[in-house]
């Protein structure tokens, strides 16, 4: 058993708590930056929940799911939408791509994680 000083910090810099920290930080760094570039509120509420969408892969099976899913809810694609929003100037391709930021950061920050292939409550960060 851990106790002490040392005990107490584990709390705080364990991998699940500081993917949740990060996922607040980004999730609040992508909506200040929306804010910022003057993004649409409205399209905002209407597609932060789009990636959710992913999840219809299941349909296919664990292994199919897991896979759309997690390609959808990692930071690669979206990353890749801006990059091509700023090199060819489209304000709506880096809105996109905040508000795709800020659907993942919320999901790591409630503290759903990329899926396993064994089923839609296995994740990295533990089962739902």
């Amino acid at each position: 058993m851990t106790t002490g000083v040392t005990g107490s910090m584990a709390k705080f810099t364990g991998p699940g708590v500081l993917v949740r920290v990060e996922g607040g930080v980004l999730l609040g760094l992508s909506v200040l930056l929306y804010w910022l570039s003057g993004g649409s509120w409205v399209l905002l509420g209407l597609l932060l929940f789009a990636p959710d969408l992913s999840a219809l892969g299941y349909l296919g099976g664990p292994r199919v799911g897991a896979a759309l899913y997690n390609a959808f809810h990692t930071y690669a694609l979206p990353a890749g939408l801006a990059g091509i929003g700023l090199v060819g100037g489209s304000l709506v391709a880096v809105s996109v791509a905040l508000i795709w930021f800020a659907h993942i950061a919320m999901d790591r920050l409630l503290g759903y994680g990329l899926k396993h292939p064994t089923g839609f409550k296995d994740t990295d960060l533990g089962r739902l």
